[in-house]
C-alpha cells in the first residue's frame, strides 16, 4: 500500500503479496473480499468524511521549529526536555468516533485489525480529527497468540474469546514465533505504511500486552473479572503458570523487535490485569517477565523507547520504580504527585486524566489537563488518559483535550550565571 501524500488516494502496488484465508467462529478473512471491500470502504468513506474531519483542527504538526528534530513525543519517550507535554490517548481510535463505526458495525475485529487497508484508515481517523502526537496502529493485545498456536476472537457483545492454556501439555503445545512476517504478514504493511503517512509529524507507537495478561485472557479463556481459573493455577500449580509466562515473554520479545524493524518509534507494554496482582504476586509473576521482554529488545534496538503501562498500579508505585522501561504510564486511580515523588523527577511519566473527565466541558477538561500537567512537576511528561477512551465521548471532546496539552507550554529554564 503506498500512499499519494498530495491527494491522500491510496494506490495498490504491483508486488503486494496475497494473504491466505482464516477462519475462526465463522469470521472469515478472505483475500479478494476484504481487499475490495476495505478498498471500497477506505477510498469511498474515508475520502469525503476523512476530508472533512481534517478540517476540524487547523493546528500545525510539523516536526518540530527547530527543522530536523524528531516528532515531540519520541524526544520525550527519551527523557529529551521539550517544550510542551506530547500528547496522545488510549484507545484513541474506538466507537466514540462516527467514522470508527462505520467499520465496527460492518466488519468482526480481527478482520479490521487484520485488513492492512481498514487497520490503517482506522489508525489515522483520530490523527486526521485531532492531530494527537502520537498515531497507534489499531490491533489488539491478543494479536500475536494465533502465531504461538493459541486461537482467538473477539465476539461481539462477549468480548474476547481465547482457546484455553491451562496445563504443562497446553504450554509445550505453543509454537514458537519465528517468522513474523509470515506468521503475522499484515502487521509490517500496516506499521510501514502509518509510518510514511505520518513521518515527521508524530510518532509511530506499536504495542503489546505484558505476558501477565496475555497468560490470564489464555488460561480463563475470556475476560473475567475475578481470574478464578488463573488464580487456582498461580496458588496450585505455579510451575504450569511460569512456564506460559516464560514462552510468552520470548515470544513478545520478538513480536516487539518485528514491530519496531517494521517502523514503530516506540512501544507501549499494557499491563492490563496488573490490578489483579498484589504486589508481591506482581512482583513474582509479572515484573520478572516484562523485564525479560525489555532486555531482549534492548539488547537489539537500544535507543527505541518502551512504555510500561500497569492498570492498577496504584499502590504499586515501589515495584514500577524497579522497571527498566523508559517511561511509566499510570492509570488514572494513581495520583500523579505521589508517583512522582516515588519514581523521581527524572523518570518519565504518562497520564493520567480520568477518561471520563472527557465527557465534562471544554473549561473543565483544560483545568484537569492543567492540574495533570502541574502534578507531574517537570517536562518529563507525556499527557494521555488514565485508560483507554470510553464509547460514547464526545469527538469535539478529545479535540479540547489535544489542544490543551499544545497549549500547556513550559516556561523556559532559568539560565545560570
Amino acid at each position: 500500500l503506498t500512499i499519494d501524500a498530495s491527494t491522500r488516494r491510496r494506490r495498490r502496488p504491483k508486488h503486494r503479496r496475497r494473504r491466505k484465508t482464516s477462519n475462526m467462529h465463522g469470521l472469515t478473512i478472505g483475500v479478494t473480499r476484504a481487499m475490495t471491500l476495505a478498498k471500497r470502504d477506505v477510498v469511498g468513506k474515508s475520502d469525503a468524511r476523512g476530508r472533512r474531519m481534517r478540517t476540524r483542527r487547523t493546528t500545525t504538526t510539523t516536526a518540530a521549529a527547530g527543522g530536523n528534530q524528531d516528532p515531540i513525543l519520541l524526544r520525550a519517550a527519551r527523557g529529551e526536555d521539550v517544550e510542551r507535554p506530547p500528547v496522545w490517548l488510549m484507545r484513541q481510535a474506538g466507537r466514540y468516533m462516527a467514522e470508527f463505526r462505520a467499520y465496527s458495525t460492518k466488519y468482526g475485529f480481527r478482520h479490521r485489525s487484520e485488513t492492512p487497508e481498514i487497520a490503517i484508515e482506522l489508525s489515522m481517523q483520530p490523527w486526521r480529527a485531532f492531530k494527537p502526537d502520537g498515531v497507534i496502529m489499531f490491533s489488539d493485545i491478543l494479536t500475536p497468540l494465533p502465531a504461538l498456536g493459541i486461537e482467538f476472537d473477539v465476539v461481539k457483545g462477549k468480548g474476547p474469546v481465547v482457546t484455553p492454556v491451562r496445563t504443562m501439555d497446553d504450554v509445550k503445545a505453543m509454537k514458537q514465533l519465528d517468522d513474523p512476517d509470515s506468521q503475522l504478514p499484515f502487521v509490517r504493511e500496516i506499521l510501514s505504511t502509518l509510518r510514511k503517512e505520518i513521518e515527521g509529524q508524530s510518532t509511530m507507537l506499536g504495542f503489546i500486552g505484558s505476558p501477565w495478561t496475555l497468560a490470564a485472557y489464555a488460561m480463563e479463556g475470556s475476560s473475567d473479572r475475578h481470574l478464578v481459573t488463573t488464580k487456582q493455577i498461580m496458588t496450585q500449580d505455579p510451575e504450569t503458570l511460569h512456564a506460559f509466562l516464560s514462552k510468552l515473554a520470548d515470544a513478545l520479545g520478538v513480536y516487539v523487535c518485528h514491530q519496531i524493524d517494521s517502523g514503530a518509534q516506540v512501544v507501549q507494554i499494557f499491563d492490563s490485569w496488573a490490578h489483579h496482582l498484589s504486589p508481591q504476586q506482581y512482583l513474582e509473576f509479572s515484573h520478572p517477565y516484562n523485564e525479560r521482554v525489555i532486555a531482549y529488545v534492548k539488547q537489539r534496538y537500544p535507543d527505541t523507547p518502551l512504555i510500561f503501562h500497569a492498570n492498577g498500579g496504584c499502590g504499586k508505585l515501589h515495584e514500577l520504580k524497579k522497571s527498566t522501561a523508559d517511561v511509566i504510564g499510570l492509570d488514572w486511580n494513581t495520583s500523579m504527585s505521589e508517583a512522582r515523588a516515588v519514581l523521581g523527577p527524572d523518570r518519565v511519566l504518562q497520564g493520567n486524566m480520568d477518561p471520563m473527565y472527557l465527557f465534562a466541558s471544554p473549561e473543565r477538561i483544560r483545568q484537569e489537563v492543567a492540574n495533570n500537567v502541574r502534578d507531574a512537576g517537570s517536562r518529563k511528561h507525556i499527557l494521555n488518559v488514565g485508560h483507554g477512551v470510553v464509547q460514547g465521548t464526545p469527538e469535539e471532546n478529545v479535540g479540547h483535550f489535544c489542544d490543551a496539552a499544545r497549549a500547556s507550554v513550559y516556561a523556559p529554564k532559568a539560565v545560570a550565571r
